[in-house]
């Protein structure tokens, strides 16, 4: 934690948890309730221990409820992690796609599809939009996603394409979807 704005604060931690974003729901770290006071333009570091091994495969964050002199709020600090698959449970290919899809924004190329031991990445080019992806029926919830303009590529990263599942499925909205069978 650090005071950014030059004035001392207190800080009420009541809750931190490990939030999984696909959405399976938090898991509490059973830290006590704690106040804190939070000096000005001084970091201040609050040590925990949480065991990993206990929490499925995925993407999580920390997440913590606090209450920053009397106002309560959620706030995530820190990256976001991933809790490993299985070793060989993924796919780890490079699947060229080479299709286009017309949609009401214009023209969008899917390029490649990456899948990696903890990722799946759907390279793209042409215009910006949003993608839904899903392996086999099961939806692939999406991590990040980014657009360079000025290259007009761009990037979705969504969560891996396990070894059993053969096809992923491309949707974007108001156009047809694309089904890329996997290797």
């Amino acid at each position: 934690m650090r005071g950014a704005d030059g004035n001392p604060h207190q800080v009420r931690l009541d809750d931190a948890r490990a939030v999984e974003l696909a959405g399976r729901g938090p898991v509490s770290m059973g830290m006590p309730a704690a106040t804190l006071e939070v000096a000005p333009n001084r970091d201040l570091f609050v040590p925990f221990e949480f065991p990993v091994a206990e929490l499925a495969p995925g993407w999580y964050a920390i997440e913590c409820a606090v209450a920053i002199d009397g106002a309560p709020e959620t706030v995530r600090p820190g990256a976001r992690f991933a809790v490993a698959w299985p070793r060989g449970a993924t796919r780890r290919d490079q699947v060229p796609v080479g299709k286009s899809i017309e949609t009401g924004v214009g023209t969008v190329r899917i390029d490649e599809l990456g899948c990696k031991s903890d990722s799946t990445e759907l390279r793209y080019g042409g215009a910006e939009t949003s993608f839904t992806l899903a392996a086999d029926g099961a939806r692939l919830p999406v991590l990040e996603t980014a657009f360079d303009d000025g290259s007009a590529t761009g990037s979705v990263v969504a969560y891996p394409v396990l070894k059993t599942q053969s096809v992923v499925r491309i949707s974007v909205k108001d156009a047809d979807p694309i089904e890329v069978q996997l290797p």
